[in-house]
């Protein structure tokens, strides 16, 4: 028959002889024949879309720079500075008053910040400022300027629970000195005491 000398004339390959991916193909062919080859097939594919997640995160992972051990903590306080419209600006009285603050900063770990008022330099318009840094509660308020030093004096016997720091004539030039109340004159020492009036507050504070 022509089917059997046709079945007869094609040799059949040696399984020894079959290539390992023909071999692999045969075998998965194999498993992925019936119900229990679609949950196979199922969970293979399943484990390839995890693979290439896993690829495709894995470089968000390695990009992303891990918290800073040394990264500075601070203390619960704040030393706030209220200024004149020109800020912290180089080589003014401010900028003098915020170097010595960020010293006692460093070795205090307090958080400090500054303010200024703009507008009219008065202390009329210096008050809400003033008072804006108190319900922040800023345990330690200080001030640069006429008008702002001048709304401090005025206002810090009415909140003895804050520390005030001005820089400017001694209390004892302007009138009577109030306790949480510390004039600091300005100078090439300023910083130094600006500083230590800073330190001496968070001290107290404790």
């Amino acid at each position: 028959m022509k089917t059997r000398r046709t079945w007869r004339g094609v040799r059949p390959e040696p399984w020894g002889r079959r290539s390992g991916v023909r071999r692999l193909l045969d075998g998965s062919a194999e498993l992925l024949r019936g119900r229990r080859g679609a949950w196979v097939g199922a969970g293979l594919l399943l484990v390839v879309c995890a693979v290439v997640a896993a690829w495709l995160f894995s470089g968000d992972d390695e990009a992303a720079s891990p918290p800073d051990a040394r990264a500075r903590q601070y203390r619960d306080f704040d030393a706030c500075l209220l200024t004149g419209e020109d800020g912290i600006t180089a080589g003014t009285t401010a900028a003098a008053v915020w170097q010595g603050m960020e010293r006692a900063s460093g070795d205090k770990r307090v958080r400090v910040t500054h303010v200024p008022v703009m507008g009219e330099q008065s202390a009329a318009n210096a008050l809400p400022h003033l008072n804006g840094l108190i319900q922040r509660d800023c345990e330690v308020v200080l001030a640069t300027g006429p008008a702002q030093t001048e709304t401090v004096r005025k206002a810090a016997g009415g909140h003895p629970r804050v520390r005030f720091v001005v820089v400017g004539p001694k209390a004892g030039e302007r009138g009577a000195a109030v306790g949480n109340l510390t004039v600091v004159a300005p100078g090439d020492g300023l910083p130094d005491e600006v500083a230590e009036a800073v330190r001496r507050a968070v001290k107290s504070a404790r």
